[in-house]
């Protein structure tokens, strides 16, 4: 990213691009605004007065943008909606070749710089792609938003964030033949060097040995190796004896292997399917770079599903990493099967918790659209309420699903333990019981993002393609762990 945000104790004294915002219902620039030349002010005046929420004043040597914020039910969709006012006020900076814009919160209660810049951050991504002409390489104008009045470790802390979306963004960005899962695994190196958490990575022998046997049927079809990689953040003084585990689906590309995708609307855009693993990667790294004091690690198997040679089939019996067999009904439903190697993988860790993450079903998109997260699991229900609190604050929310006892008919098999595939109804609540069987000894969320993680239209400062869901999600639902202890 070329946006890079910073803290100010006040406005230059010479002319500079300003944003003010200002409160629900404010008629008239208030006197804490710049002063404007007289025809200026007037004009400005009208606007409020015609309740016009958004808008700039043009003085020539620079300009002055006004964003009223809207008064909401609550405090978490007025910060929504200033993320929002970011994205708008975002295409009218690129419009006036804006390079550096300074925020001056005018609100009551101060707390509008924050999502104001937030949402401008996240609508001035741009995935760098491998487009060779001069235009394309060009860095984007605006390169520096200054936070008037804010503290730096709010900002800092911000950024940080911000920065962990932008690299699960990118991650989900690169195509396969850019990210097979050794290249994954690379990039989950590197970003821990950048950021000070540790990665491990286990080759296919290490796999092999640990008898990951969804892992290993899932990549039998693919020239390239599978990876685990384990990314470890446990600083000094670290407030939880039991680290909470992250677990993220990897599948670097999904043709549907043996039981194949249709292309287009299908196969076409399944580099986006290791989304929840970019999204822990994404977490993991915010919360090194801003020392959260947490013990997590993260669990991230990751490999493609090829309709290869030695491609698993419909049909097959494997055992799975903690014992269990799975007759394989589709080929499809293949990122169950390595998720439950890793959930089954966490165990030794005795966590607190342990959240997975996977673009899993269709029928998760299909119940409630890329405006929400499917949820479900056996943590407590103050837990659950903890992070639906989050997806609140966030904007990413969820919708929390049943695991009635029921629905374990949906997966039971002739000849194995269970089957991977469940019925028509209820695919996403089948596929979480799947999951269920793995996650014996600790209690565990399922956050399925199918949905919401890959856009194929713009989408206010979520943008187009890989959006990096979850990570703010998540990031914000331990820390505020940290605060509650």
């Amino acid at each position: 990213m070329s946006l890079h945000l910073a803290p100010a104790t006040a406005l230059p004294q010479g002319p500079a691009d300003t944003v003010v915002i200002l409160p629900a219902g404010t008629t008239s620039l208030p006197p804490e605004a710049p002063m404007l030349p007289e025809a200026a002010q007037r004009y400005a005046d009208e606007q409020l007065a015609a309740e016009n929420k958004l808008f700039a004043v043009n003085l020539y040597t620079h300009r002055l943008y006004v964003v009223v914020a809207n008064e909401k039910k609550s405090a978490d969709l007025t910060a929504e909606q200033l993320r929002r006012s970011g994205h708008q006020l975002h295409a009218k900076l690129m419009a006036a070749k804006v390079k550096a814009l300074h925020i001056l919160d005018l609100t009551s209660d101060k707390s509008g710089a924050l999502p104001l810049a937030e949402g401008l951050y996240l609508t001035a991504y741009q995935f760098e792609g491998y487009k060779t002409d001069e235009k394309s390489k060009k860095p984007a104008e605006l390169e520096h938003v200054h936070l008037v009045g804010v503290p730096e470790a709010d900002v800092q802390q911000l950024e940080n964030l911000l920065q962990g979306v932008t690299l699960a963004r990118d991650l989900v960005n690169m195509p396969q033949n850019k990210l097979t899962a050794t290249d994954f695994a690379e990039q989950m190196s590197a970003a821990g060097e950048r950021a000070g958490f540790t990665t491990e990575t286990l080759d296919f022998a290490h796999i092999e040995s640990l008898r990951m046997g969804g892992l290993l049927a899932v990549n039998q079809g693919s020239p390239e190796p599978p990876t685990f990689t384990i990314m470890e953040w446990k600083p000094e003084g670290a407030q939880n004896p039991k680290p909470y585990v992250l677990v993220g689906k990897g599948v670097v590309y999904d043709t549907g292997g043996l039981s194949l995708k249709p292309t287009p609307a299908g196969m076409d855009t399944m580099k986006c399917d290791m989304a929840g693993a970019a999204a822990m990667v994404g977490v993991m790294y915010a919360l090194a770079k801003n020392n959260v004091p947490l013990h997590v690690v993260a669990l991230i198997p990751a490999t493609d599903n090829r309709p290869g040679g030695n491609a698993f089939a419909p049909g097959d019996v494997i055992t799975m990493h903690s014992g269990l067999t799975v007759e394989v009904l589709n080929t499809d439903a293949e990122g169950r099967l390595i998720l439950a190697d890793a959930l089954s993988f966490a165990k030794k860790y005795q966590p607190e918790l342990v959240i997975d993450a996977a673009t899993l079903t269709g029928s998760a998109a299909r119940a409630i659209g890329k405006e929400g997260i499917v949820a479900m699991g056996t943590a407590d229900e103050d837990v659950m309420q903890a992070l639906a609190q989050a997806g609140r604050r966030t904007h990413e929310r969820i919708v929390e699903f049943p695991l009635w006892d029921e629905y374990a008919e949906h997966i039971k098999s002739d000849i194995a333990d269970i089957n991977n595939l469940g019925k028509a109804e209820a695919g996403a609540i089948s596929a979480g019981k799947f999951l269920e069987r793995f996650t014996e000894g600790y209690p565990w969320i399922h956050l399925d993002i199918a949905a919401p993680a890959y856009l194929t239209a713009p989408d206010s400062y979520r943008g187009k393609h890989g959006t990096g869901t979850a990570v703010r999600l998540i990031y914000n639902f331990l820390i505020a762990r940290t605060n509650s202890k």
